[in-house]
């Protein structure tokens, strides 16, 4: 196998975040294979396995074995994000495990920043976001008046609020009327910390 093809095949799994077991799985093969494949130890692949292993990484058998520009032949498709079931302050994106299902985004949204994905617990966000709802999150460290945001207070687990900024400070609103706001001083803001996360853009409804 050549040391371009194995660049290409690691490159596109990075690129829309799939496990070798994924890619695995939908070419037929083992996790091992996949491996193998991407350090060039396994010198031929079956034409059936090409074709698979594109589809895995949505792409053509053109591209990948080289037989066509490049530029002509990589599809316009989705970019998968993870869907995490909780976040806490302090872990890199990258080092969370709480992995619970993956959603996509299109390219043209995935060019404007970096994205994940959280699944809602409780009914504090009620009638809009219920539980077991994924939001599509960009992640960033600020938020506008009238945004809903991805907050975490106190290095506790990240709650959905409604943000509101004062000169004092800042205020969480949940929109289920049952639940009163929660107001931070500037001080609380700096101490506890309050950290946004980053703003909601889209919500993945479930039924």
């Amino acid at each position: 196998m050549s040391n371009e093809l194995s660049k290409k095949i690691f490159s596109l799994r990075r690129k829309y975040n799939l496990t070798l077991e994924q890619v695995a799985d939908v070419v037929g093969v083992g996790k091992s294979t996949v491996r193998k494949w991407e350090t060039g130890m396994i010198a031929n692949m079956r034409r059936d396995k090409i074709a698979l292993l594109a589809k895995a990484l949505h792409t053509t058998p053109a591209y990948l074995m080289g037989w066509e520009d490049s530029t002509l032949v990589v599809q316009d498709i989705n970019t998968r994000i993870p869907v995490f079931g909780s976040v806490a302050a302090g872990i890199p994106i990258e080092a969370i495990t709480d992995i619970e299902d993956y959603e996509e985004i299109t390219e043209d949204l995935a060019r404007t920043g970096e994205f994940a994905a959280l699944r809602i617990k409780g009914n504090s966000m009620e009638p809009k976001f219920s539980a077991g709802d994924v939001v599509i999150v960009r992640l960033q460290e600020t938020a506008d008046n009238g945004d809903i945001a991805i907050v975490l207070v106190n290095g506790d687990e990240a709650t959905c609020k409604k943000i509101k900024r004062t000169p004092e400070g800042v205020m969480l609103i949940s929109t289920n009327p049952a639940y009163e706001p929660m107001f931070y001083s500037n001080r609380d803001i700096e101490e506890k910390p309050v950290r946004i996360w980053g703003k909601v853009i889209e919500l993945r409804a479930k039924f």
